[in-house]
């Protein structure tokens, strides 16, 4: 019998694998924190094939609450394996023309949810995030989903706190967030461990987030506040607001089992 699964590690059966086979299933409870960066730091992060997108800066801060699942099924009666939390920035940018987002930094709580955001594309660290609940029972320990709540999420890694935030609901939102919205182009990137090829990775390319069966709750938006701290190994900070704009909570749930390679960058963006 040889040893198979989707990823490491491989096993007899290949239920050992930390991450299973896709289709992944998604739910989250989400706040975004729409807000302008100091233009030159976006320009910085932005990988190869990415312009600076007109309206320099814009960016967006997520925390968000997640449940998943894959096609095997299983995990919701073993929450362990289906409950994560997470943290990340996106920055606007654009794509041969085309409006889209890049997420230079990221960082979530459960091993499983890490690598399947390597294969991704995402560059997942780990970290510890924590976010406000709300619950079916409205009550003095759970915020009002509505006008008045106030939801807040911190993120830590490596003991120092790196990220707060807070969203005060207001009001019903016309639309939705805009900082985030457009199609989110990562770049996946794998090294080598070889002697001689360390600058050559074995994977170097420019991919574009797909999903399917996507549906949303009532959208609620409000004041927004968003703080970054800096720590020695960490970059983030750099992408610190100079400007905030507004905040919004809501509930999303989708499914993702393909992604589109838009570009490959291991022979210079040829």
């Amino acid at each position: 019998m040889t040893p198979t699964g989707y990823s490491l590690p491989l096993s007899p059966e290949g239920r050992s694998s930390l991450v299973p086979p896709p289709p992944w299933h998604y739910v989250g409870d989400f706040l975004v924190l729409e807000y302008w960066a100091d233009p030159d730091a976006v320009r910085a992060v932005l990988p190869p094939g990415l312009e600076p997108h007109p309206d320099g800066g814009r960016a967006a801060a997520l925390f968000v609450d997640w449940q998943s699942r894959s096609e095997q099924g299983g995990e919701l009666v073993d929450p362990a394996r289906s409950q994560y939390r997470e943290f990340f920035i996106v920055v606007n940018a654009l794509l041969d023309g085309e409006e889209v987002t890049t997420c230079p930094y990221i960082w979530v709580d459960r091993d499983f949810a890490l690598v399947r955001g390597w294969i991704q594309g995402f560059p997942k660290k780990l970290g510890s995030i924590w976010m406000t609940r709300s619950f079916a029972l409205e009550g003095n320990a759970a915020p009002v989903v509505g006008p008045g709540g106030t939801f807040a999420g911190t993120l830590a890694a490596n003991d120092r706190r790196l990220a707060e935030g807070r969203v005060t609901i207001e009001r019903e939102a016309q639309g939705g967030p805009t900082h985030n919205d457009p199609a989110l182009v990562n770049r996946r990137h794998f090294p080598r461990l070889a002697s001689g090829q360390h600058g050559t990775p074995a994977v170097d390319e420019l991919v574009k987030a797909k999903s399917r069966d996507r549906s949303i709750s009532t959208i609620w938006e409000g004041a927004a506040e968003l703080e970054l701290q800096g720590a020695p190994n960490e970059e983030h900070v750099a992408l610190a607001p100079v400007r905030m704009g507004k905040g919004f909570r809501f509930t999303f749930a989708y499914t993702v089992d393909d992604l589109e390679t838009v570009r490959d960058l291991s022979n210079g963006g040829a």
